[in-house]
């Protein structure tokens, strides 16, 4: 049989893990990216135990586990009153967790297997868009060229992706991101996402993200701010809204005296999209392209690396190239359909301006939350084990000893 020759493009993580598991499944891949040097974009995220099992199988779990920081519990608080404490504890298999990270961590752990493998990346290379022709797929560059024919093309360019169909919508609130170095004199729990609220209009949560390639240990601080309220935050100024946030969240002092400058902030946007039909002749559409949410289920870089593993599953177990990807969309179908439809019934509750709804959270869902069986409910939903995606894939669950306590 010949070599099938598959392209992908977009270089994140989605994209690398993609490219690790069909180079190593005997596939020709080739990789297109419209940096000159491919580099991660945004801050803090977490590895959830489902993305883990991916990255056990590719041989990166340890690596990742090693540069991030594992993290046992979600914590938030709204007026002095706990309305968030979900424990992987409370899951029934033990040794699960999930890990704070860096993107760029995630980044450099995939990159550089895909360099070690030998996985050609053509840099400078904007995608625009792709055609069918009866030799293969062609991709179309923004400079005017074209790739040769491909057998398959995978779209790992995101949200905003130049080779799907528009679907969906911009969320309102988005967030401002910051890394900083962690800080013991805060006080907070080093295995926690810890997180403030004020109604659902206002959030602050500092996640431990470990020491990354460096020596220091890190944390992301990130910040709820409705999208159109982005220039009128730049226009005041730092000093106010340090101010807010040390009003909501007195600890954060010392992660507010490391910003000095608003360029140490970036603002994030979020969109709510899925596709109905993520494959076609000689395309398949994964992650963020496929299907984006908010964060606040944080399963974004999770559900792409699942993704990735069904579609080299898909194409091991079949010579056809269209039956093969459109098994691999069927396989991850339930699961995505379930996880966008509970962030899209959760996020509200946390990032609206809504008033009704942060009131049920705080008197219903929060005492609620201390109660078996939401405990196990809400530490199957935040690790992305709703659905129960692992067996469905043929994928084995991750998991690590207990941390001494």
């Amino acid at each position: 049989m010949p070599e099938r020759r598959i392209a992908i493009a977009g270089c994140g993580p989605c994209g690398l893990a993609a490219a690790l598991l069909l180079h190593r499944a005997g596939f020709a891949v080739e990789m297109f990216e419209r940096f000159e040097t491919p580099q991660p974009v945004g801050s803090g995220l977490m590895i959830q135990p489902t993305g883990l099992a991916v990255l056990a199988q590719l041989g990166l779990s340890e690596r990742l586990i090693a540069q991030g920081q594992r993290i046992d519990r979600l914590y938030g608080v709204a007026g002095g009153q706990t309305v968030l404490d979900v424990r992987y504890s409370n899951l029934p298999r033990q040794g699960q967790f999930g890990v704070g990270v860096h993107r760029a961590s995630l980044f450099d752990v995939l990159h550089e297997a895909v360099r070690v493998d030998g996985v050609p990346i053509s840099t400078g290379r904007a995608v625009s868009a792709s055609r069918w022709t009866p030799e293969g797929r062609v991709i179309a560059f923004a400079d005017g060229s074209e790739s040769a024919p491909f057998d398959l093309v995978v779209d790992a360019l995101g949200a905003r992706s130049s080779l799907a169909p528009p679907v969906g919508r911009e969320l309102a609130y988005g967030a401002l991101w910051a890394s900083l170095d962690w800080s013991p004199e805060a006080g907070l729990d080093p295995h926690t996402l810890s997180q403030r609220y004020r109604r659902a209009s206002v959030m602050a949560g500092v996640l431990p993200t470990g020491k990354g390639g460096g020596e220091t240990e890190r944390a992301a601080f990130f910040w709820s701010l409705r999208a159109d309220q982005w220039p009128e935050w730049r226009a005041r100024g730092l000093d106010p809204w340090k101010a807010e946030v040390a009003a909501l969240w007195p600890q954060c002092r010392a992660y507010l005296d490391q910003i000095q400058s608003p360029e140490q902030l970036t603002f994030a946007r979020y969109a709510h999209r899925t596709l109905s039909k993520p494959s076609e002749r000689g395309l398949i559409h994964l992650g963020d392209a496929w299907h984006s949410a908010s964060p606040q289920l944080g399963q974004g870089a999770n559900m792409a690396l699942l993704d990735a593993w069904a579609l080299a599953q898909g194409l091991k177990a079949s010579a056809d190239m269209d039956q093969a990807i459109e098994a691999a969309a069927a396989s991850r179908r339930l699961h995505v359909q379930l996880y966008q439809a509970l962030t899209w019934i959760f996020t509200p509750v946390y990032q609206s301006d809504s008033r009704i709804l942060p009131v049920l959270r705080d008197r219903l869902v929060g005492p609620l939350s201390r109660l078996w069986p939401v405990t196990a409910i809400q530490a199957a939903m935040v690790s992305g084990l709703v659905g129960d995606p692992l067996p469905r894939l043929g994928l084995p669950a991750f998991s690590a000893a207990p941390r001494n306590q």
